[in-house]
């Protein structure tokens, strides 16, 4: 059997993939930013990437939104203990859902915020099942879809969301997280897709975080990228930080348990 057809077997799963950044004198600044962040409340808004899909032990009333005890809004407020904490990230999240959805948290108290959104509005779970299902023409003809989307109408996509999260809290440090490369290129994987579609997807999460840095950076937001923590842990590195694909499928190319405390939580605390 084919590469391409043992991985066709999941696709009566439906792919929810995607969908689904003196040590003395630093640490005790880093401590009192995060005591300056902690002084009031913090929201935890977004998609699966926040929401912890793929790290498991899920919250009990979280349902389908899959909030897991493992994500990195969970494990920065046990540690860090602000007034308030609200965690809405939702599965599935796009930006206009966050907006309709999720801003009802915020209010003027609110003195943090975190999201992460963008993935979904492009269709990355459906480029990564044309990729796995697909043929490499099929797939760089959906990445390359993607891409024109981010470039064309995600920007007041999040300029938008951007907005309402302003207004609901006017005084908030609000930070913008990205999206992980998902390959190592010239990796250990033997199987699966080819090298010239790893370099489109990696390609495509650049160009998206590329979007989500500009337009963060023009509502007066923080940009934290995760590609530098999450480097040397990408899918073919042997040492893998996100699933592939894999069941329960909506796990699939998600951060793992060490990916939220390795690679997210540190870059969200790195801007603090």
């Amino acid at each position: 059997m084919s590469v391409r057809r043992i991985w066709a077997s999941l696709s009566t799963f439906t792919l929810a993939a995607v969908a689904a950044l003196g040590m003395a004198g630093t640490a005790v600044a880093a401590d009192s930013a995060a005591e300056s962040a902690a002084a009031g409340g913090y929201v935890a808004l977004g998609d699966s990437y926040s929401s912890g899909v793929g790290a498991g032990d899920y919250l009990p009333d979280s349902g389908d939104c899959r909030r897991s005890a493992n994500a990195y809004p969970q494990l920065w407020a046990a540690a860090n203990s602000p007034t308030s904490f609200a965690f809405v990230a939702c599965s599935g999240a796009t930006t206009s859902s966050v907006a309709s959805g999720q801003l009802g948290a915020l209010d003027a108290s609110t003195a943090l915020v975190s999201v992460t959104a963008g993935g979904n509005d492009v269709g990355f779970a459906d480029v990564m099942q044309d990729c796995v299902l697909g043929s490499e023409a099929t797939c760089i003809s959906s990445v390359d879809a993607a891409i024109a989307k981010m470039n064309n109408s995600l920007p007041g996509s999040l300029d938008s969301l951007y907005a309402g999260i302003r207004a609901g809290a006017p005084s908030a440090q609000v930070v913008v997280l990205g999206y992980p490369r998902f390959y190592q290129l010239s990796g250990s994987c033997v199987a699966g897709l080819t090298e010239a579609e790893r370099a489109a997807i990696n390609n495509a999460s650049d160009v998206l975080n590329g979007v989500l840095a500009k337009r963060a950076a023009d509502a007066g937001f923080t940009f934290s990228s995760v590609v530098d923590e999450f480097t040397g842990h990408e899918l073919c590195s042997g040492d893998a930080w996100l699933h592939s694909v894999t069941v329960p499928v909506y796990n699939s190319y998600h951060p793992t348990v060490a990916g939220q405390s390795g690679g997210y939580l540190p870059a969200f605390r790195s801007v603090l």
